[in-house]
């Protein structure tokens, strides 16, 4: 035993307990910081989006089903780019929601250790292709191919990109899904086991539903990432504001006229350079509306073992 004087020993002892107020602090400022940014985000879009209302009002913003601010007849209507927004978001949907759960039930009922260890890596690293790289395989590979089915369709469409965007939110969905899976207390599955179902039965009709909770917050993450999509649409969909809810024509979303106009040459402060706040700001609130769906289903169903 080592012993130690009581001086020392109230100096390590306050030594001790400035080190943990600072790692406190420390905590809290990353954990502030977050909120921080999201609050300066939303303050900025309000900000800047105030001016533009000045000039636009909100009644035709919301209801004309033109939008032309770079043209020389300007108008301001946000519904082309809502709409080719929730098109090419819903055929994402239609890809990754199916195929991610199939996928996620496979990983965490089926699949040996091995093959999941394998697998699932392998499916997350989708997730860190760059979206760019997205982009060119939609205009470049996806429809080509589907020209050869469909010899009508544009070069610039929303099919291509909708398709590749559910491809790149696969591991999104499936990952989560599976991890809330495998949450499900195995004494749930003996229990299905014991009243004679098959194991695919208890996977879809007992594991499945107790994992409810957790595969809608995968979902609402999927539907988050889809409907923010950027480089895909801008290089695949075209950037045609077009009043269209047919996927097999071009149309520009919300993300890809923001780039657009971001890129361009228009001046600061101008109405035009406003626009793109204004459009922001729809994005935000669609993302809101989708995250507190999310959130009211999650409660709803959401099972405690």
């Amino acid at each position: 035993m080592n012993p130690r004087s009581a001086p020392s020993r109230f100096a390590y002892q306050a030594r001790r307990h400035i080190a943990e107020r600072l790692i406190q602090a420390l905590l809290f400022v990353s954990a502030f910081s977050a909120v921080a940014v999201t609050i300066a985000i939303v303050v900025i879009l309000i900000y800047e989006s105030l001016g533009f209302f000045a000039h636009v009002s909100l009644w035709d913003f919301l209801t004309d089903t033109e939008w032309t601010p770079l043209f020389s007849i300007k108008r301001y209507g946000i519904l082309p780019l809502v709409a080719g927004t929730l098109v090419t978001t819903a055929v994402g949907l239609l890809v990754a929601v199916p195929l991610g759960t199939i996928t996620a039930i496979y990983l965490s009922e089926f699949a040996p250790h091995r093959v999941r260890e394998t697998i699932k890596p392998m499916l997350e690293m989708l997730g860190g292709v760059p979206t760019v790289v997205y982009g060119y395989f939609a205009l470049l590979l996806v429809t080509p191919l589907l020209q050869k089915i469909y010899p009508d369709l544009p070069g610039f469409n929303m099919l291509s990109a909708g398709i590749v965007i559910g491809i790149m939110i696969i591991p999104y969905v499936s990952s989560l899904s599976e991890d809330a899976m495998r949450a499900v207390p195995m004494q749930i599955r003996e229990g299905s086991y014991a009243m004679g179902a098959t194991r695919f039965q208890t996977a879809v009709f007992v594991v499945t539903p107790a994992a409810v909770s957790g595969i809608v917050a995968a979902y609402i993450l999927g539907i988050s990432r889809a409907v923010g999509e950027t480089m895909i649409v801008a290089i695949a969909a075209g950037q045609q504001p077009n009043l269209t809810w047919n996927p097999a024509e071009p149309a520009a979303t919300i993300t890809a006229y923001i780039v657009q106009v971001a890129l361009g040459d228009l001046p600061h402060g101008s109405l035009e350079y406003q626009s793109i706040f204004a459009a922001g700001l729809v994005l935000m609130l669609m993302t809101l509306f989708f995250n507190i769906i999310g959130h009211v289903m999650r409660r709803r169903y959401r099972e405690v073992y």
